[in-house]
């Protein structure tokens, strides 16, 4: 798996060719306003949640790649309202194609859309690809639902959100690390707003404290795990 980050909470995860996107934000995000939307490759787009900062350019990918997008049923019928194709999972379901699959777990958040519509419960995926596994955690805290993920799946790698607010913070993200029993981490959703900004060397020193790896990529770097 190549993992190419695009800010925030928004990865791109390339799969023998072919690209998943994850919770595309970046038009809004003057942190990635280098990166070029109309060159982001996508056959699936997976959405965690309905909220704008993981949403906001979903239409406009999807429009341009016809993308397929995998999310909760409330979301993958409102995009469907406006003639965008999808396949709707619910918490414990798998999305299964020859590449890959995409089971979508719990997460501990909320969800809704910039107009108000209803999101449906948010959600995390853990993508599987051959012996390659990992955890897209979404917007979450913390929670022993966590514990249920390594029952089944051996994770290479974990994306989790670390800012803090609205999510859970460094501390919390090193105890949903040991819950789903992987010491490899990539951090997600800190720094693009003033209420998630943290200190990402005290973050990097915490983890490795605990004898753990946290990855916070440069918007628009590719790592391969």
């Amino acid at each position: 798996m190549k993992i190419t980050f695009y800010g925030h909470a928004c990865f791109g995860v390339e799969i023998d060719g072919t690209h998943l996107l994850i919770d595309p934000f970046i038009t809004g995000n003057p942190m990635a306003s280098h990166i070029d939307i109309e060159k982001i490759k996508a056959d699936y787009i997976l959405i965690t949640h309905a909220h704008q900062d993981h949403v906001l350019d979903v239409e406009k990918i999807a429009e341009k790649t016809n993308a397929l997008l995998v999310s909760n049923y409330e979301i993958v019928m409102y995009y469907g309202a406006k003639n965008l194709q999808g396949h709707p999972v619910n918490h414990g379901g798998t999305f299964k194609t020859e590449t890959f699959s995409a089971k979508y777990v719990n997460a501990v958040h909320t969800s809704s859309f910039a107009d108000g519509a209803y999101g449906g419960q948010p959600g995390g995926f853990v993508i599987t690809a051959g012996d390659k596994s990992l955890y897209i955690a979404g917007d979450t805290a913390v929670t022993m639902d966590m514990k249920l993920i390594p029952m089944t799946t051996k994770l290479t790698a974990a994306i989790l959100p670390i800012g803090d607010t609205f999510t859970m913070g460094v501390a919390d993200a090193i105890i949903a690390s040991d819950l789903v029993a992987c010491s490899n981490v990539i951090g997600c959703h800190y720094n693009t707003f003033p209420p998630i900004e943290i200190d990402t060397d005290n973050a990097k020193k915490q983890f490795d404290n605990k004898g753990k790896k946290l990855t916070l990529l440069e918007i628009g770097d590719t790592l391969s795990i």
